[in-house]
């Protein structure tokens, strides 16, 4: 089969791989219809080399039609049409059982010290296969597929792989009270879902990003925008009643533009070799944090910051005296994908397409073009937001 590899920095190409196969009787094989490139593949893409070896396949937002199942599979059958969430879980387990999946101690990287295997994750995570493949084997296929109706095309479906719910649970996380502000910090494809779930629930909701297309994409649904300027911070304040916003989300990450510092030691890591690298990497200060403070600094008093980005600092610092006066809550976490599901499922399945599924995807292309893209998606060109990739037979 044809697969997205990692070969290094920056570097990717679409090989002839093995076809995977079935290791355990609980395992399914699903052809891949729709995948699509995720914001923190990127960070594969540019700094997590340390952690992944050459040949390894990307991807963890796909979703299929399943091929083969094994033995101990009791709940799908060949011909079911799936979403694959990124999280790999066993769904019976202490943290299952409490929506928790992204921790799941069956399927926990204990020697890493990590939480549950992700597909396409580098051995931080598992160093599982991913799905910007044509063929995927799912462990524990039973929990880990969310079967789907075959009427909608993949576009109405596939984000619940990951993006959905992760902007889903983000918005949760900041614990906005109803008819209260919510200020999206990032309007990637993450922060986009963010604005709308935001909107959906009712809230006020203001974005910032620096990209003028990101700001028109979410202008569409309804969301007042901002341009990164020195000053955002204030004006969004003076927006919320001179008090800041009762919640933010931060859907940036550790590539927030500025924090020129942090910039610098992600590219000092980036030369190192692995071995070195990797201890750098569990122990030092690498996030560019500028995302993060602003999201910090303009929450109103008693507010709530949640982090949908992903960061990998170990020693980052946080302006510590300024959050405990304000006695802000901060919230994070990789998504818990099937905990969000069954709120997700009926509105991505709505006529009405209250969440905007089918407005995000900026560029589908075939599964050979993904070493392009990725540096276009990386470098913001051709107006790119989202990125889909169709194996050949796809959707």
């Amino acid at each position: 089969m044809k697969a997205v590899t990692w070969q290094g920095k920056r570097k990717l190409s679409v090989d002839e791989v093995p076809d995977p196969v079935m290791l355990e009787p609980t395992d399914a094989i699903v052809r891949i219809t729709s995948t699509a490139i995720c914001g923190s593949d990127l960070h594969l893409y540019e700094l997590f080399g340390p952690f992944i070896d050459a040949g390894d396949i990307l991807g963890h937002e796909p979703m299929g039609i399943i091929v083969d199942v094994g033995s101990e599979v009791s709940s799908l059958k060949v011909g079911d049409r799936v979403v694959v969430p990124f999280n790999i879980a066993c769904g019976h387990c202490f943290m299952c059982t409490r929506g928790l999946q992204s921790q799941c101690e069956t399927t926990q990287n204990r020697e890493q010290g990590t939480g549950a295997a992700l597909f396409g994750y580098t051995k931080l995570y598992g160093q599982v296969p991913g799905g910007q493949a044509e063929y995927l084997r799912v462990p524990l296929a039973d929990y880990n597929t969310i079967p789907v109706g075959s009427d909608l095309p993949d576009d109405r479906y596939l984000f619940l792989s990951d993006i959905l719910p992760t902007a889903w649970q983000g918005v949760q996380y900041a614990n906005v009270p109803d008819g209260g502000s919510l200020v999206v910090m990032g309007l990637g494809p993450v922060g986009q879902f963010v604005t709308r779930v935001g909107k959906h629930l009712g809230y006020e909701v203001l974005a910032v990003d620096p990209v003028p297309e990101r700001r028109v994409m979410a202008e569409r649904h309804g969301v007042e925008t901002w341009d990164l300027t020195g000053d955002t911070v204030a004006a969004l304040r003076d927006r919320t009643d001179g008090r800041g916003p009762d919640g933010v989300v931060d859907a940036v990450g550790m590539e927030a533009h500025g924090s020129p510092m942090a910039s610098f030691a992600q590219a000092a890591v980036g030369i190192l070799p692995d071995v070195i690298a990797r201890k750098a990497m569990d122990t030092a200060g690498l996030d560019r944090l500028a995302a993060m403070h602003a999201s910090l600094d303009v929450v109103r008093r008693g507010g709530t910051v949640s982090l949908s980005g992903v960061y990998a600092g170990e020693a980052d610092l946080l302006p510590m005296k300024s959050m405990f006066d304000k006695q802000v809550t901060l919230r994070m976490g990789q998504c818990n994908v099937k905990n969000w599901i069954d709120d997700l499922l009926p509105l991505v399945e709505d006529p009405a397409d209250p969440l905007g599924v089918t407005d995000l995807t900026t560029h589908r292309v075939p599964l050979e073009q993904a070493p392009e893209m990725y540096e276009i998606f990386q470098k913001k060109q051709d107006g790119c937001i989202k990125v889909v990739l169709t194996p050949t037979g796809g959707a």
